[in-house]
Order: C-alpha cells, then sequence, then structure tokens
C-alpha cells in the first residue's frame, strides 16, 4: 500500500531539512520499484516559498487542499515568523492528528512543540538550539548527542543532515530494513541506523 508522506514548506526553511527526506522517500520508491511512498509538499502559500539562502521553491499542495497523510514531515530552518502563524501551527496540530506518523527535522521541533503534538516527550533538535527547546518547554525531555529519537507516533531528529538519517530509520519502519539499507546505499549515505552513530 502506497503510504503518502506530507513535507511542510515555508518561508526560511532549512533546504536540506525538506530536500533530504524528500531524497530518502522519493529513492526508496525508486529502488523499491513501486509506488512504496507518495511525497508531496505543502505550504500555506505554495507558489511563493523562499527557503534559507534564497532557494525559491513550489510546493505541491496549499494547506487543507492536498489528499490524506500518513507521515508527516516538519522541517526547520528560520522557524520565527512560521511559530506566529496560528493557520500554519493549527494546521500542522491537525494533520499529526491524523496521521500514522509525524516526524521533525531540527527546529521544527519547535514547530511541533508550538502545536502541541509534542509534550512530555523525549525530543530532540538541533545543538544549537537544545537550551531554546528546553526553556520554552520545559515539560519536554530534550536530549543531543543522537541522531534521531523515535517515540512511537512521533519522532525527531537532529540538525540538517540528521534528516536523512531518520528518514532512512522511516523507511526502514514502514517498508523494512532491507528497503532502507538499498536506499542509503543508492544515495552513498554512510548510514548505520544508529541513532547515536555518527554520519
Amino acid at each position: 500500500m502506497t503510504q503518502r508522506v506530507a513535507i511542510l514548506l515555508f518561508d526560511n526553511v532549512e533546504v536540506l531539512d525538506f530536500a533530504g527526506p524528500y531524497e530518502v522517500f522519493t529513492t526508496a520508491t525508486r529502488v523499491a520499484q513501486q509506488p512504496v511512498f507518495e511525497v508531496m509538499t505543502v505550504a500555506a502559500e505554495p507558489d511563493a516559498v523562499r527557503a534559507r539562502a534564497g532557494l525559491v521553491v513550489r510546493a505541491d499542495y496549499a494547506l487543507h487542499a492536498h489528499p490524506p497523510v500518513d507521515l508527516l514531515i516538519v522541517p526547520g530552518g528560520v522557524v520565527t515568523a512560521a511559530l506566529a502563524s496560528p493557520a500554519l501551527i493549527d494546521w500542522i496540530a491537525e494533520v499529526a492528528s491524523q496521521s500514522r506518523l509525524t516526524a521533525s527535522v531540527c527546529t521544527g521541533a519547535f514547530l511541533l512543540a508550538k502545536a502541541g503534538v509534542i509534550d512530555t516527550q523525549t525530543v530532540t533538535t538541533h545543538w544549537e538550539d537544545i537550551d531554546d527547546l528546553r526553556a520554552g518547554w520545559p515539560s519536554l525531555r530534550v536530549v543531543d548527542g543522537v541522531r534521531w529519537v523515535d517515540q512511537g507516533r512521533i519522532v525527531t531528529s537532529a540538525g540538517i543532515s540528521a534528516g536523512i538519517d531518520m528518514s532512512l530509520h522511516l523507511v526502514e519502519r514502514c517498508a523494512g530494513r532491507e528497503l532502507a539499507l538499498r536506499t542509503a546505499r543508492q544515495m552513498d549515505f554512510d548510514w548505520t541506523g544508529n541513532p547515536e552513530a555518527a554520519p
């Protein structure tokens, strides 16, 4: 059965935070030679998203105008404006409540926390933002020194390239370790499947 992966885009999103998971899930489908994952991007204003460092991208769908989501990926970047957007935060909360899995990359964890998707779980984020996440949401158990943290329905990853590690882990969870390993090999990515391993 095809699993729909929705990757959120917003202004100042970190490029590799969304492009890394996009590459993992689309490569997994290509390697499997069957539609294991259907990947889509979603944004509040799909025609004009300016990622961090100025890359302009166009999302596939607007908020509330997309197919049902099995796996939601919330990337990070400079999230100040996204945190201040009620429409975006409400959408994250709604989709996360309906999806089978929700995952964040880097400072995407702040968006999950703001949306109430994480409140007391063990989570991680970019090493530079660990203290701010702890200060903003003291009920969370924020850990460092790991590539990702799997809490069942919620998975969070450390910064930027850790999103690739986590996405391969999600491929393993959703479609098996063999496909995850074949995907990593196709991408020439050194993946051990160990959340505490360095890239």
